[in-house]
């Protein structure tokens, strides 16, 4: 468990204080990938530095594995530091080393034997898919394996934790994909706690379980990924739901949508996990004397399962159409009747 105890940084520029986190409390649990999402300004870049003290809190705790790492003086930090890996935007590697040796080096500032370090080394090569790379240099990489070179880096001194800064806003969206899978896969195979920095929501909807939303300095809204995608509450997380999901779009096209129909219920359907894949529109017509017409929708995955708004025309007699709007209600799909034309 990672706790963060009003946790609060101010900075002072111009002999102005501004305050890039204020007062901010989370709990993060063990072993999973937590995601914390926002816009340019919000905090959270700073955030993540204070987890691990390479920017100072002006207030606050982080206790990580029952070690409060802002009570530790310098040499009780380096210590703790080997147990706390950290990947960034912009790769940060040793441009005049090798892969294998920019992976070594954590090791050898740790002190550890020679022939240990070559065996971690190449377990971690062989970890992030680097394995016919290992003697070129920083420049002869694309961004892609630069990163697996700052995550192999990172997973040197088999941390616990695992803190990823906007790790892949400097990649195209194909090599995206291929990190994220590769950190899923690292979260499986070894069971560190991820926390991962970003402003897109596509990469939070692909591997974290739990997002917490941040603005200003502050948290404004946390939970799981599901559930605030489901019912995002704040304006900026509906904002960052709308880059995945169209929703802006999609509700200024089906009202025309629905304006071309002059009879039956029009129906809006919210699913999520299991029922997304159920054959549901199926079953509904053949239990009831019903027709059903899909006008539009959308479903999209989430490290916890699916996530999908569907907008359906039900047409019958007004008994039936109730007792089919029932029988969804009941598997837990949420139903909202947003015209009835009978």
């Amino acid at each position: 468990m990672i706790s963060i105890e009003g946790l609060s940084k101010i900075f002072t520029s111009n002999k102005k204080q501004i305050t890039a986190v204020d007062d901010l409390t989370l709990a993060i649990k063990e072993g999973g990938i937590f995601g914390v999402i926002g816009y340019s300004g919000a905090g959270k870049s700073t955030f993540v530095r204070l987890l691990n003290r390479l920017e100072e809190p002006s207030s606050g705790r982080v206790i990580i594995d029952d070690q409060d790492i802002t009570a530790m003086n310098s040499n009780q930090l380096r210590l703790a530091r080997q147990e706390i890996g950290m990947i960034f935007q912009h790769f940060n590697l040793l441009w005049s080393r090798t892969v294998k040796d920019n992976i070594a080096f954590p090791l050898e500032i740790a002190g550890v034997p020679k022939a240990e370090r070559e065996r971690r080394v190449r377990e971690l090569i062989d970890l992030v898919g680097l394995s016919e790379r290992e003697n070129a240099y920083p420049s002869q990489l694309s961004g892609g394996q630069k990163q697996r070179v700052g995550i192999a880096r990172a997973l040197a001194n088999n941390p616990k934790v695992l803190l990823c800064d906007e790790a892949t806003s400097a990649l195209d969206p194909e090599t995206t994909n291929a990190i994220l899978d590769l950190l899923v896969d690292i979260n499986k195979k070894l069971g560190l706690t991820i926390i991962l920095i970003t402003h897109e929501m596509h990469v939070i909807r692909k591997i974290c379980r739990q997002v917490a939303v941040m603005e200003n300095g502050k948290i404004v809204e946390q939970g799981d990924v599901l559930d605030v995608f489901l019912r995002p509450k704040q304006q900026v997380t509906k904002k960052f739901v709308e880059q995945v999901m169209g929703t802006q779009d999609e509700n200024e096209g089906i009202q025309d949508l629905i304006n071309a129909y002059d009879h039956g219920k029009i129906v809006r359907l919210h699913f999520i996990g299991e029922t997304a894949n159920q054959a549901l529109i199926s079953q509904v017509a053949k239990k009831y004397k019903v027709d059903i017409n899909v006008l539009q929708g959308k479903i999209t995955q989430t490290q916890a399962g699916a996530y999908g708004t569907l907008f359906v025309q039900i047409e019958g007699e007004t008994e039936e159409m109730d007792k089919a709007i029932g029988f969804i209600t009941k598997t837990s799909v949420e139903v909202e009747v947003i015209r009835d034309v009978n």
